[in-house]
Order: structure tokens, then C-alpha cells, then sequence
């Protein structure tokens, strides 16, 4: 996608993950005609539609704390031989599309806790939106062996897939994006765990760079994922993110791409998409080219255009860049109905 001032952007369409979720008390949850909890939606006739929810899924853990996790419900369902779970799946990949998505994120890990019925799980979901999908897959997996299955089931329609992700403890993964001529995400994540601050990242992300490219991949096939953390559990995170990106488009120039979850930076506040909105504009100025997003909230094309002296606005910078201290500023004004008119967002 071509935004205006800014050039070329990414969007990597992050809804098709098994970890996903509605709740139960939220306007996409109803009935459908039997009486049955399900999730409503939009099918691609312009129909309403209901994705029932199976009983073994309202005994879990994550129904009874009042989550839905959706998409999961779809591909096992979609397993079993489900036509609604088909047609709702083909709901959102169409919608990704239509919203401008340049790769559909795939990622079944919470389907099972057992890996041989991740993989088929995989398989099966490739097999399923790539013939669906005028863009390329990104094959997403925090195990390896997962993204060589989804990687395996992929005939590559509309371009190379993905690979989501490399990281210090996993560096296989670079040759596996070597010997198949991959683009692959990189992450800033440490051999041990997660980066504490922006040298951290910088760190992290350059050495599993520069072993990429050691490897022979290009800059151009490389993205930087550099790690986007929620600005509600420490008020510096948004800073060390976006100064960790700062350095490494300066380090690394302008053929390298920078990307990350930037929803990931609003869990646990109100009006997560005006967060959403402001952290995207912030990330791009400091040198992110992509992001993995959802496209169909976040209308990327559409952020730009945002009136950056809105008071709602200029508030959510307040609390990315640190200077609403525990986001009190913002929550305080929330709580007042202060914000929602010109946000727009919830």
C-alpha cells in the first residue's frame, strides 16, 4: 500500500490466528436460530451469519472467563467438515483483502497443545485461504517444525510466502528462509528472553540481521520485527520501541524492513484504536515500512489523515511517548467521556 508522504507500506493482516478472540458479552456474540451461542457475522452474500460455538469450547477456561476465541472454533469446526466454519473463515479473508492486506498472518498454535495436530491444523488452513487469497501467506509459528508444515502445504499462488519468525533462539529458521528463497520476519527478541529496553533490541535485532544476511538473504527479504510492548504495564515501552526502530533504519538503511504487532502496544486500555492509530503514526516516523495489523479496524490508509491536534489525539501521544505517567491523563478523561467523541474508536 502507497501512503501519501510516507511511500510504501506493508500491512501484514494478523486476524487469521487461532489466538483471537470475541467476548461473550460483545455485540458479535448472539444466537443464531437454534438457540445456540455463536459468533455473528457477515458472510459474503451480505447475510447475517451465525458461527455456532461447540459445547467442549463453552466448558473451557477462556468461555467461562468471557472470551471467545474465534477463529480457533473456525478451524476445528472448519476440520470436522463444518460449511459455517468454511464460509466464515472465507469471510475474513475477504475482508483482509478488501482492507488491503499484502500477507494473510496464519497461525493455529492454540488449537492443540499437541504439535502433530498443529501441523495438520496448519496444513489444513493453508490449503484452505491460499486459493482464497490473492496476496501471499505469512506462516506463523512459535515452533519451527509448524512453519515447515504450513510452508510445505503452500504452493506459493500469489507470491512467496513469509516466514513469521527468526529470532536468537530459534536461528534455524534463517535457513529454512535461505534454502527456500523466503522473505522472513526477524524478531529483537534475546537467545533467553525479551528485550528490556531499546539497546536491548538494537542489539538483539542486529545480530540476527546480520546472521541473516551472513546467510546470503537480502536486505530487501528481511523484516525487522522490533517488538511492541503494552504502554498499560510500564509507560516507557512506546519509547523503547520506537528509538529501537529509529537506530535501526539508520543502522541498516532503507532497503531493510521494520515491522511488529502495533495493536500489541494498547492491551488493557479503552479506545485501543486510537492508540492504535497515534503508536502507527509514531512507528512509521521513525522508520517502520510494515506492520502486522488488522487492516480492518485499523484502515491504515486512514490514519494518516487523523487530525493530530484533536484533543483525543494528542492525548494517546501523551501515553505512548511516556509523558502521561500511568496513562492517569488519559484514563481520567475516559472515564469523563471526553475522548470517545473524537476518537471515534473503542
Amino acid at each position: 500500500m502507497n501512503i501519501p508522504g510516507h511511500g510504501e507500506f506493508t500491512i501484514i493482516g494478523e486476524n487469521i490466528h487461532t489466538t483471537r478472540v470475541v467476548l461473550r458479552g460483545g455485540k458479535l456474540m448472539g444466537e443464531n436460530p437454534d438457540g445456540l451461542p455463536s459468533v455473528r457475522y457477515t458472510a459474503a452474500s451480505g447475510e447475517t451469519r451465525y458461527l455456532p460455538i461447540p459445547e467442549e469450547i463453552r466448558r473451557a477456561q477462556d468461555y467461562e472467563e468471557g472470551r471467545v476465541k474465534h477463529v480457533k472454533v473456525a478451524v476445528l469446526e472448519g476440520m470436522r467438515g463444518s460449511s459455517e466454519a468454511l464460509e466464515y473463515l472465507g469471510s475474513m479473508v475477504a475482508r483482509q483483502l478488501r482492507a488491503g492486506s499484502d500477507f494473510l498472518d496464519l497461525n493455529v498454535d492454540e488449537v492443540s497443545l499437541r504439535p502433530e495436530e498443529q501441523k495438520q491444523a496448519m496444513r489444513w488452513l493453508v490449503r484452505l485461504v491460499e486459493p482464497l487469497a490473492s496476496v501471499p501467506l505469512s506462516i506463523d509459528s512459535s515452533n519451527v517444525d509448524i512453519i515447515v508444515a504450513g510452508l510445505d502445504a503452500c504452493e506459493g499462488r500469489a507470491g512467496r510466502p513469509l516466514l513469521n519468525s527468526a529470532s536468537l533462539e530459534r536461528i534455524d529458521a534463517l535457513e529454512l528462509a535461505r534454502a527456500r528463497n523466503l522473505p522472513v520476519i526477524v524478531t529483537a527478541a534475546g537467545e533467553s528472553g525479551m528485550p528490556q529496553n531499546d539497546g536491548e533490541r538494537v542489539d538483539n535485532a542486529s545480530r540476527i540481521v546480520e546472521a541473516a544476511l551472513a546467510k546470503g538473504l537480502p536486505k530487501n527479504a528481511i523484516y525487522i520485527d522490533a517488538l511492541v510492548f503494552p504502554i498499560s504495564v510500564d509507560s516507557q515501552f512506546g519509547n523503547h520501541c520506537l528509538e529501537a526502530i529509529r537506530q535501526l533504519r539508520q543502522r541498516f538503511g532503507p532497503e531493510i524492513h521494520i515491522t511488529g504487532g502495533m495493536s500489541n502496544v494498547s492491551f488493557g486500555l479503552p479506545l485501543r484504536r486510537l492508540i492504535n492509530d497515534a503508536f502507527l503514526i509514531l512507528a512509521t516516523e521513525a522508520g517502520a515500512d510494515s506492520g502486522i495489523v488488522d487492516p480492518v479496524t485499523a484502515h491504515v490508509a486512514q490514519v494518516f489523515a487523523l487530525d493530530r491536534q484533536s484533543k483525543a489525539y494528542q492525548m494517546a501521544e501523551d501515553v505512548l511517548l511516556g509523558r502521561d505517567r500511568n496513562c492517569r491523563n488519559f484514563l481520567r478523561a475516559y472515564r469523563k467521556g471526553e475522548l470517545q467523541a473524537s476518537a471515534g474508536a473503542s
